[in-house]
């Protein structure tokens, strides 16, 4: 089932999932941040996370076109996976790109359940310069998400 899962989150980092995360996503998903203490639990509170990273960690802008990255495995500084394991229900994808000329290496480990959803997303990390300057990425990119009061 993983593999499934797998074929289906590419489709959604490619914009190419109709139902996107609301498709993907178990309603009761956990998901582990590198930068949050606590897990983060629901569907919705998980999408908020993964639409920020879309936004947060594309890449320089200077990579070029970062889903035909992602999708191909191609280097540059935009975001693009470059290895996965698929065991069970679980899947390890090693991720590369750059913010502000930083190196950022990670990987998301995601398990999905019997039916296909995904029921744990956890992100981690590397180097500490990288966490640091994800974090600011993603708190600016999270504060522009909050709805205008």
């Amino acid at each position: 089932m993983i593999e499934h899962v797998i074929d289906q989150w590419h489709r959604y980092m490619k914009g190419e999932l109709p139902g996107g995360l609301d498709q993907l996503l178990d309603d009761d998903v956990v998901f582990y941040s590198p930068i949050v203490f606590t897990p983060q639990r629901g569907k919705a509170v998980t999408s908020l996370y993964l639409q920020a990273a879309a936004v947060a960690l594309p890449g320089d802008p200077d990579s070029g076109d970062t889903a035909a990255k992602a999708s191909s495995g191609e280097g540059g500084g935009g975001f693009h996976y470059t290895k996965k394991v698929l065991d069970g229900d679980t899947a390890v994808l090693e991720f590369e790109t750059t913010i502000d000329g930083k190196y950022v290496n990670g990987v998301d480990i995601i398990r999905c359940n019997d039916a296909g959803r995904i029921v744990e997303f956890r992100v981690m990390i590397r180097p500490l310069q990288a966490v640091n300057a994800v974090h600011q990425q993603m708190a600016a990119t999270l504060e522009k998400m909050q709805p205008s009061s």
